[in-house]
Formats: structure tokens, C-alpha cells, sequence
């Protein structure tokens, strides 16, 4: 255990934030219920950031900026949104010394204002579809905070697109959610399990809800990617119509999709130790970092200089740092670089430098092997492929553990409590039931798995009918 750390086993939420001072990637606010997101931790969302919006506009998706303030009259024009989220929106009534003459809401989402701009920009089927994603930051005024997981303010992606047809929206929300599986798991390194949230968990205004579910270190869940269809809702509250081909007016199809800072912490409690932080390489602002020792100004010199002649062929293959700092002793350096979860890391003392070897430690499982400086790149670049998938297979290896098939209710409401994990439960589908269960064990129908568990049985709170399983899970 690293110092200063907290074991996971001895306080998961105290191991969490922790991890997130001593890999420095944010500190709490002056603002309540805020979070300044630290150079270390914005560099990994700059990599979430640069692979969403690479796979965004492969699909055919464009960026655009969109306001931060929204008319109270809009968000008011969609009756199941703005009650939805009513209770989390920050209002402005006052700018520039005088009261507004209509309130202003700091976007909590940006549904309303979107639909109001689409409204003049379609007027035909030629104007359509239109695939637009904006990255921004959005406020939503939460009681209980968590520094990534759930914060006042934080930076998120949200995509607004418009259609001709259900069918057409409908595919459009699926590739979405698809597109969020396979980033959470190519990159991530982090198994989901997608599916259909229920009514009551779906997003307001949404006629239905598609969700990535990925199981955290501590057995709970955390929803960590959503993709709406939204059916007619905001272009029949906004008035937005096309012409069809064959000449009739009909109100436009429409989606929304959207990921946030949350999967930082995310990333956190999926893989990280009780060591510090644990980042997959697809993701690590650096891959690989590179720790000569030296004894002297001699030795300092050699060293340097063969660290600088190893990594000469480097730097469009991977991101490293050679780190020549000369106020601190090796030791505290692989403990610093431990903690923020570099990938590899690289020693590298005079005995080494006589027999053309390094020492390379991998982060992911803390081995250390001779590795002979001839052909270092090739090992460098294969061990990094190699830890990216080894993280995955741990934490597929996790969930399974963890994942249970379970019909008899009293003992869910033990197995919810310990071990915890993912259950496999047959539900009735009535809300009833839905609410009993989150009412009595905190546990909440996770989402209806698109790879359906078509099974005859009973409901495992009322013994109705059922005809699939769903999953269920404490969640965050």
C-alpha cells in the first residue's frame, strides 16, 4: 500500500478519493460541490476526448457550440424534461446590475435550446438527417457530491441529432450506444453490459433510454454512457416540421447521447490498487517513463545520454518522459509514477549501463524483467498492448465473479449486501415491483440486456410471470 493511500478493503469511498490527490488529478473547489480538474486529469479526458470525437465523426457527426443559458420559457416547452430536472437547475435572474425579464437556467442539457435552433434550420427532407455533437460543460445542482462521479458542474460530450424517420432515430440511438460500448471497451479496457433502462430510469423526455452498465471494484454499478431516442417529444414541444418528399408536413425524429468526466472515475475504481492509480495505456497521458540512475556527473552524463539515444525513434510511436529530475532520489521517483499510473516504467542504474539491459516494471502487475536494450521499443509497444488487454481481462474475470442468477428474494437481499455484485433477475415488468425492490435493498433494475436472457420464470418480488431476466444492482 502506498503512503497516504487507504486499502480499498479498509474504506473503498476514502481508497477513491486518495487515489485522486495522490495521482493529482483534481482538488475540490471554493465552490460547493465543485472540482478543478488538475493537469494529470484532464490529460486523461483529453484522451477520452480526442478517441470519442474520432469515432463521432467516423459516424458522420459534427461539432458545434450551443449556449450555456437556456430561456426558462424553453425548458419549460417540454413538460416531462423540465419536471425531470427541476430539482438539479441553477436559475439566473439577475445580469448586469438589473432583474431578468425571463430567468435564465445554466443547461443542465441542452435538449431545449438545440430544438429551437433546428426549428429554423429544417424545412425539408434535404435537411435532414442532421448530426451535430458539442462538447461543453453542463451545471446540475447536486445535495451528494463525488469528486468525477457526481459534481456540480462537469465537462461532458453531447450529441443532438434529427431525423426523417423512427427508424432512422432508432438506428441512430443503437450505433451510439455502440460506439460507447466498444470506446468503454477497446479503450477503457473496462466490460459493459448494454441495454434498455426501465421507465422509471429512463431520461425525461426520452421515449426510451439505452445504457452502458460496468461494475466498479466495490460490486456496485456505474452507468457510464447513455443514448436516447426521443422520439417526437422535443420537435412536437418545439414545433420543428419538414417537408416530405411526397409533400406533407411531418414533425421531425430526434436523439440524444452523451458521456462525461464520470468515466474518469470510472477508469479510477475499475482498475486502479491500493498503490495509486492504474490507467490503461490507450488512455495514459504517458505511456512510458524512462528513470535513469545515476551516481555523479559522470554517470549522470552516460546515462542521459544513452536514455536519450534509446528513445530517439520514440516519439511518434508512444508518449514518454525521461525523467532527469536531479532533487529527488530514484526511489521517491518510482513511487510517483506509481501513483499516477504510468503505464511502464523504465530503470536504468550504471551496472545496467554496462551490460545493455533495462529494468522494465509493468504497472498493471508490478513485474520487472531484464529487458536487453537492443530491439527496447518493439518490447515497449508489445508490453503495452499486453497490459491494455490484461486490464480488460482482469475486470471481465472481476464482474463474472461477482455476476449472479438469483430467484429467491431473501437471498438477493443478503447477496445484495455481501458480496454485492450484478444479479441476473427475473421482473414483471410493473413499476410496483421496480420500486419495492429499490425501496427495500437500495438495488435498482440496472437495464434490460439488449442480449436478451429469454427465460420462463417468476418475479423475484411479486412471483408474476416473466419472460426474461434483467440485471440489478446498488449502484453509484
Amino acid at each position: 500500500m502506498a503512503k497516504g493511500i487507504t486499502k480499498r478493503s479498509d474504506d473503498y469511498a476514502k481508497w477513491y478519493t486518495d487515489v485522486i490527490f495522490a495521482a493529482q488529478l483534481a482538488d475540490y473547489a471554493p465552490v460547493r460541490g465543485c472540482m478543478v480538474i488538475r493537469p494529470n486529469g484532464y490529460a486523461i479526458w483529453e484522451k477520452m476526448q480526442q478517441a470519442l470525437d474520432r469515432l463521432f465523426k467516423e459516424t458522420g457527426h459534427v461539432n458545434a457550440y450551443f449556449p450555456l443559458f437556456i430561456p426558462e420559457s424553453f425548458m419549460k416547452k417540454e413538460a416531462e424534461h423540465v419536471e425531470g430536472f427541476a430539482p438539479e437547475c441553477a436559475v439566473v435572474t439577475h445580469g448586469g446590475g438589473k432583474e431578468l425579464e425571463e430567468p435564465l437556467y445554466v443547461r443542465p442539457t441542452s435538449e431545449t435550446i438545440i430544438w429551437s435552433m433546428y426549428k429554423d434550420w429544417i424545412q425539408s427532407y434535404r435537411d435532414l438527417p442532421i448530426l451535430i455533437n458539442q462538447w461543453a460543460n453542463v451545471v446540475r445542482w447536486e445535495m451528494r457530491t463525488r469528486l468525477f462521479l457526481r459534481t456540480t458542474e462537469f465537462l461532458w460530450q453531447e450529441g443532438h441529432t434529427a431525423h426523417a424517420t423512427a427508424e432512422e432515430a432508432e438506428a441512430e440511438t443503437r450505433q451510439m450506444l455502440e460506439v460507447y460500448r466498444h470506446f468503454a471497451e477497446t479503450y477503457m479496457a473496462m466490460p459493459v453490459i448494454a441495454g434498455l433502462k426501465t421507465e422509471k430510469e429512463k431520461f425525461a423526455g426520452a421515449v426510451w433510454t439505452y445504457c452502458i452498465e460496468a461494475m466498479m471494484q466495490d460490486r456496485r454499478a456505474l452507468q457510464a454512457g447513455t443514448s436516447h431516442n426521443l422520439g417526437q417529444n422535443f420537435a412536437k414541444a418545439f414545433d420543428v416540421t419538414y417537408q416530405t418528399e411526397a409533400g406533407t408536413r411531418e414533425y421531425v425524429w430526434a436523439t440524444s447521447w452523451g458521456v462525461s468526466t464520470r468515466l474518469i472515475g470510472a477508469l479510477i475504481m475499475t482498475h486502479s490498487d491500493d498503490q495509486g492509480l492504474v490507467v490503461p495505456p490507450k488512455l495514459a497521458p504517458l505511456q512510458t517513463v524512462f528513470v535513469p540512475i545515476w551516481h555523479g556527473d559522470d554517470e549522470r552524463a552516460r546515462a542521459l545520454e544513452r536514455a536519450d539515444a534509446l528513445t530517439s525513434e520514440w516519439k511518434d510511436r508512444l508518449s514518454f518522459k525521461i525523467d532527469d529530475r536531479e532533487n529527488y532520489r530514484p526511489g521517491w521517483k518510482f513511487n510517483e509514477w506509481e501513483k499516477r499510473g504510468v503505464p511502464i516504467r523504465i530503470e536504468m542504474g550504471p551496472k545496467d549501463l554496462e551490460k545493455d539491459v533495462v529494468v522494465l516494471v509493468r504497472r498493471d502487475t508490478g513485474e520487472k524483467r531484464e529487458v536487453p536494450q537492443s530491439g527496447l521499443l518493439e518490447v515497449v509497444l508489445k508490453t503495452l498492448d499486453d497490459i491494455q488487454q490484461s486490464l480488460y481481462d482482469r475486470a471481465l474475470k472481476y464482474r463474472e465473479e461477482y455476476t449472479f442468477y438469483e430467484d429467491d428474494y431473501d437471498a438477493f437481499k443478503k447477496k445484495i449486501e455481501d458480496p454485492g455484485g450484478f444479479f441476473w433477475i427475473h421482473w414483471c415488468g410493473d413499476r410496483a415491483c421496480e420500486d419495492r425492490l429499490q425501496d427495500e435493498t437500495k438495488a435498482t433494475i440496472r437495464a434490460i440486456p439488449l442480449d436478451k436472457i429469454e427465460e420462463e420464470g417468476r418475479c423475484l418480488l411479486c412471483g408474476k410471470p416473466s419472460h426474461e431476466r434483467v440485471l440489478a444492482a446498488k449502484a453509484y
